[in-house]
């Protein structure tokens, strides 16, 4: 298998291409500035994996934007910190402010000449504008949680997202799925049979960050830390 065999790649954002850890943690900071005992990172995205999580599964089709609000008054309360409202709600706003990785957008550029470009997203269409302006890259289609209802690892996003992709000519043998994590991405696509393609971001750190535990290690066809490591490796794909 070679990444020259596809003409598709599927692309988890956040994680991924966008640095949501570091969003996160941005978008907190009002939080966690109240902590009587200072928390670790690894600690609050841990937490925030698991609020998270839990409430896409009892609220599946409320947007992202409108969720996050919700993760944060739980960890709050986990945590024993007074909280507003308004924190709230600003927090579910701070998806805009979260900044892509440094490799994002010129690796994007590079591969539209090579593929075609797909977003498969726990996010909402609205959030995803602001993301989408910082990876510089026009997408060929966007599928976000909110169009189906639903959030990644479900398999209706992945029925979904190969269902509108087959209409349009797009077979599924032909599709590299590309993402960090292994929970929300790398499992399903495993079940559906993709071919996968793990950006490994948190190589150099220990556990699964803001990311649920897969319980197993799944499948992966190719792995890289960084973009720009697929992006290098295309080429190099390209002359051999």
């Amino acid at each position: 298998m070679k990444l020259t065999d596809f003409d598709t790649l599927t692309f988890d954002c956040y994680g991924t291409l966008i640095d949501w850890e570091s969003g996160i943690l941005e978008g907190l900071r009002p939080l966690l500035e109240r902590a009587r005992t200072p928390l670790t990172r690894d600690e609050v995205l841990e937490a925030h994996a698991r609020h998270e999580s839990s409430q896409q599964n009892f609220t599946p089709a409320k947007r992202y934007q409108e969720l996050l609000p919700i993760v944060y008054k739980r960890m709050a309360e986990e945590w024993g910190l007074p909280y507003t409202h308004e924190e709230c709600v600003a927090y579910g706003q701070s998806i805009r402010n979260w900044p892509a990785f440094a490799d994002s957008a010129l690796a994007l550029q590079y591969l539209k000449k090579h593929y075609k470009l797909v977003i498969l997203s726990n996010i909402d269409n609205e959030s995803f504008t602001f993301s989408n302006a910082r990876l510089q890259v026009e997408f060929d289609a966007v599928i976000t949680a909110e169009d189906v209802g639903s959030y990644k690892p479900s398999p209706r996003n992945f029925e979904y997202m190969l269902q509108k992709l087959d209409q349009r000519g797009i077979k599924k043998e032909k599709i590299l799925h590309t993402a960090e994590s292994l929970f929300h991405d790398h499992k399903p696509a495993n079940e559906f049979g993709l071919a996968s393609c793990w950006i490994y971001r948190r190589h150099s750190q220990p556990g699964f960050g803001a990311t649920m535990n897969p319980g197993s290690q799944p499948d992966i066809d190719f792995r890289f830390d960084s973009m720009a490591d697929f992006v290098d490796a295309h080429r190099e794909a390209l002359v051999n």
